[in-house]
């Protein structure tokens, strides 16, 4: 798509015609608009001179206008972002979490097309998408060579009602195609097969050729960065809009180059490097900014490694994490299967373009910039509860001790519990041993405890720092060939000596594509990663997203009864507090390798380079150091069993399914026939009542905080995935609806619902609402009888009492994925406005998407100072007078003691189109709106 429009203006003669042996292409040449201006983009970075061409190619008056072009030709690095552009993705890329509501919000915008007076049909994605099913196998069986089969079978009967709407969507909507469940992480299979790093488009006979860009459902999808593919994650609102024609709206970035050096050392991963660059970028502040790599040590880094830094841009911050199209791009595409024509095309574009790296290739300017010497990586982990805080192999043992010695005084510092009402989840799946209070958790706790379990014929002790997850998850890292091969056989050599995982730990082993288990086949590792414990589960996203599936009963009662702090270990790139598994308090990422070597530990308080492991079969204590696998024997074993025709004959079909898909039923018509009773696909009421023109805008008054929140609240914080408990109003709604236990699946299943997500918004178990001190959970104060009670059913006691409502919160709200749910579920609660010190960035595009707004105390202020307790009322004004992008606004306090207070507010609606998505209402309104009188 993207096609050239005849009537291009053309402004800066960049249109020209690129002949790549006997196929000519129309492209538009930044060498044409340098000359056409007069400036030098030698320097530019890599990541600009895309934006460049986006703009040049789109240029059409409107939406991208001449000053738009010249604006970004020339940047300077010394500029702070100021500067709206409108940028063009070539493809939005979804997964099933995100992607089923998404597809749900089209199928109601086609209703509410028809009920406007307009054609149903108009409603499709006029960019392509692409959506993967990865995100709802869960790991209910492990251990065993059955799992992987069970584990597929659960997942197709929780989700047959989602997948045959995904089906319906797959026939019904043009520009459209679905990836079946079991095929893999969206990610891997965008880096393996999806991405063409050039896209061609086809129109009245043209063919035009430019670079590849995208925005995704998920914030991850910056993994392509390590393919040269600028992209990143946006909210499913935005992706929705964009799939629509829409634009993204962005403010020119800055960029920070981060120059390697070098090369890793023996004993180091890929893992090490990125959570060393996390924790470096973190520390320097990149939060909205373009990351681009460069320097001699990029040349020494294998794509692999590459798409490892580039997927985890998110827990440092970044837009992107770019790495340049170089040799190795080249080389990787023809690996993986990618037509010659298609590759070698690639090289004659970004030769033309001067965006094709090589190590004699001038650095380019960069806003600021970091370096780092490969030589200086070591063994590291990254937690307990945030992907940014690396610790040291070495120091492993001692940090947790600390970590667990703060926990302590912590949980001391706190009152005990009043009562105890467990959310029970008696026979359920997939965590039938959930238990969160319903009241509150924080007592005093023993931390010098430990409690002997019974199970599968063993008898052991668990204790503080016992691992009971070990998880070869996600797709960061079983992307990479070399840390999965090198888990292999750690694994070979720890089975070798009579190893194996300790029985109290949970292993499983979820690779990113089916090619991993060809290439593990062919070494022969399957059979040893077997032995040791971790059998296939499946192929998707699992544990790094808490579908980490129950701990069994034995293990999970012990844990409550001796209110111990478990640990897990998982190949991921996201820790968050309560995210993982309800019963693990501490969660470390860590590299495949060392994922094994826990499991076997099977603690957390062992020094890995001076204690051992275990003692073999003949009574000798055995090292890390004995069972790590060499370099030598890790690239000798990826050469001899991995084959570039793998990947050709996994991806040959890869749209087709399996015949269980095949065979599914698949509603027809241009409208989707929803279901009364259905408790998985819901209409959802975002066009209920909606008018051709937007309504007009008021101001807030004396509106009630729902939640007065902290630092760093999550998107997982505020829409959880993971397991739905009984006791929680999403967990009784299905109940009433005659859904047992056993079949409640898990919120991200349950997008397609809005009941169920809004009663899961604010609901995850470590949510900390300073307005019920003393609790953790999805609670709340009514106000004025001070009532605790759940926050859904505080929001609908107001929404009946026509009392609007805000949230108040510290710095960094809304990290984490990129849940639209969180912004939809705090629209469908009846939150007008979230005020915080600072946002993430995906989430308050996705408020602002959503008719939430995003308002940002003035530096230094903070509701601490100001002193607010959240039991005031609270007007904003001047609202109606309109919403000027980064414009102040008065926020009047009244206290029931007759005290007011009055400060001021930024309005984080960066640009002058999201103003005019909340005058809309929202941006999916604003979108309707405008197909309605195209």
């Amino acid at each position: 798509m993207n096609p050239i429009a005849s009537s291009h203006p053309n402004s800066f003669g960049a249109r020209a015609t690129l002949r790549v042996k006997d196929q000519s292409y129309e492209i538009f040449r930044l060498d044409a608009a340098e000359k056409s201006l007069g400036i030098d983009l030698t320097r530019m970075p890599f990541s600009m001179k895309i934006l460049l061409e986006n703009l040049l190619r789109n240029e059409d008056g409107q939406s991208v206008k001449r000053e738009d072009v010249e604006a970004v030709a020339s940047w300077s690095p010394a500029a702070k972002p100021s500067k709206e552009i409108s940028f063009h993705p070539a493809r939005v890329l979804l997964q099933d979490f995100t992607g089923v509501p998404a597809v749900v919000d089209l199928a109601a915008m086609r209703d509410a097309m028809v009920h406007l007076g307009g054609d149903p049909r108009k409603i499709n994605p006029l960019q392509p998408a692409d959506l993967v099913i990865d995100h709802s196998v869960q790991v209910d069986y492990y251990g065993s060579s059955s799992a992987f089969r069970l584990n597929a079978e659960m997942e197709l009967n929780r989700n047959r009602e989602r997948y045959e709407f995904l089906r319906w969507g797959q026939t019904s909507l043009k520009n459209f195609r679905v990836v079946p469940p079991d095929t893999g992480i969206v990610h891997q299979v965008n880096l393996e097969y999806l991405a063409s790093v050039i896209f061609r488009s086809n129109q009245n006979g043209l063919v035009s050729a430019y670079p590849d860009t995208l925005v995704g459902t998920d914030s991850h999808t910056t993994m392509i960065n390590g393919l040269g593919v600028v992209g990143w994650g946006v909210g499913g609102i935005e992706a929705e809009a964009a799939m629509l024609g829409q634009p993204i709206s962005m403010l020119i970035p800055e960029v920070v180059g981060f120059r390697l050096s070098g090369s890793l050392p023996v004993g180091t991963t890929a893992t090490d490097l990125v959570l060393t660059v996390t924790q470096m970028l973190r520390k320097k502040g990149v939060v909205g900014k373009f990351v681009e790599f460069y320097g001699p040590g990029v040349s020494s880094l294998k794509l692999a490694d590459r798409a490892t830094i580039a997927n985890m841009a998110p827990e440092y911050g970044a837009t992107i994490g770019l790495f340049p199209v170089d040799a190795e791009t080249l080389d990787y595409l023809l690996f993986t299967g990618r037509d010659r024509a298609l590759v070698e095309l690639v090289r004659e574009y970004y030769v033309a373009q001067q965006i094709f790296h090589t190590p004699q290739a001038p650095e380019p300017h960069f806003s600021d910039a970091l370096e780092l010497d490969l030589e200086t990586v070591e063994p590291s982990l990254a937690g307990p509860k945030r992907p940014q805080d690396r610790v040291p192999l070495k120091e492993s043992k001692q940090m947790f001790l600390e970590e667990l010695r703060s926990t302590q005084e912590g949980a001391a510092d706190k009152p005990a519990k009043q009562t105890v009402n467990r959310w029970t989840g008696e026979g359920g799946t997939p965590c039938p041993t959930v238990a969160a209070s319903s009241v509150a958790v924080l007592e005093e706790v023993d931390y010098s405890g430990s409690v002997a379990v019974e199970y599968n014929g063993k008898t052991f002790t668990l204790q503080h720092g016992s691992v009971v997850i070990a998880a070869i998850t996600s797709c960061t890292n079983t992307s990479n060939p070399s840390v999965m091969i090198g888990a292999g056989l750690l694994a070979r050599n720890a089975h070798q000596l009579g190893l194996t995982a300790q029985p109290w730990v949970k292993t499983s082993l979820a690779p990113g594509s089916k090619v991993v288990s060809d290439y593990l086949q062919a070494s022969g590792l399957v059979r040893d990663l077997d032995a040791i414990g971790f059998y296939l589960v499946g192929y998707g996203c699992t544990t790094c997203i808490g579908n980490s599936g129950p701990v069994p009963e034995p293990i999970a009662n012990a844990i409550e009864r001796g209110k111990l702090v478990v640990v897990s270990v998982l190949s991921g790139n996201r820790n968050f507090e309560g995210r993982i598994n309800p019963h693990a308090r501490f969660n470390y990422l860590a590299s495949p390798p060392l994922v094994v070597a826990y499991a076997i530990a099977g603690k957390m308080d062992i020094d890995l380079h001076n204690e051992p492991l275990g003692t073999s079969k003949t009574g000798k204590p055995v090292f890390l150091k004995d069972i790590w696998p060499a370099p030598e024997e890790i690239q000798q074993v990826m050469q001899q069993a991995l084959r570039s025709e793998m990947f050709s004959k996994q991806y040959s079909n890869v749209f087709e399914g399996d015949q269980l898909w095949k065979s599914m039923r698949i509603p027809q018509g241009d409208r989707f026939e929803w279901k009364s009773d259905s408790t998985y696909i819901k209409s959802p009421p975002f066009f209920e009542d909606m008018t051709l023109q937007p309504p007009l805008l008021t101001d807030i008054g004396d509106a009630c905080v729902l939640a007065l929140l902290g630092d760093s609240v999550t998107t997982d914080h505020i829409s959880p995935a993971g397991s739905i408990p009984v006791k929680s109003p999403a967990g009784q709604y299905l109940i009433e609806r005659g859904v047992e236990p056993k079949d409640f699946n898990s919120y991200g299943a349950r997008r397609g619902n809005h009941e169920v997500m809004m009663r899961g918004t604010f609901a995850n178990i470590r949510l900390r609402n300073l307005l019920a001190p003393g609790t953790e959970g999805g609670w709340t104060k009514h106000l004025p009888d001070g009532q605790v009670m759940t926050i859904y059913d505080a929001a609908i006691k107001y929404q009946r009492e026509e009392v609007p409502l805000i949230v108040i919160a510290g710095k960094e709200y809304g990290t984490g994925s990129s849940r639209d749910w969180a912004a939809k579920g705090t629209r469908l609660l009846g939150v007008k406005a979230v005020i915080a010190e600072s946002f993430e960035r995906i989430h308050r595009s996705n408020l602002v998407g959503m008719g939430v707004l995003p308002l940002q105390f003035l530096n230094g202020e903070n509701r601490e100072t100001l002193g607010l307790t959240g039991l005031e009322s609270y007007s904003i004004e001047q609202i109606a007078s309109g919403i000027v992008p980064g414009g102040k606004y008065k926020v009047r306090v009244l206290s029931d003691d007759g005290d007011r207070k009055t400060f001021s507010v930024v309005a984080r609606v960066d640009t002058p189109e999201e103003a005019t998505y909340y005058l809309h209402g929202g941006i999916l309104q604003y979108v309707l709106r405008q197909l309605m009188h195209a």
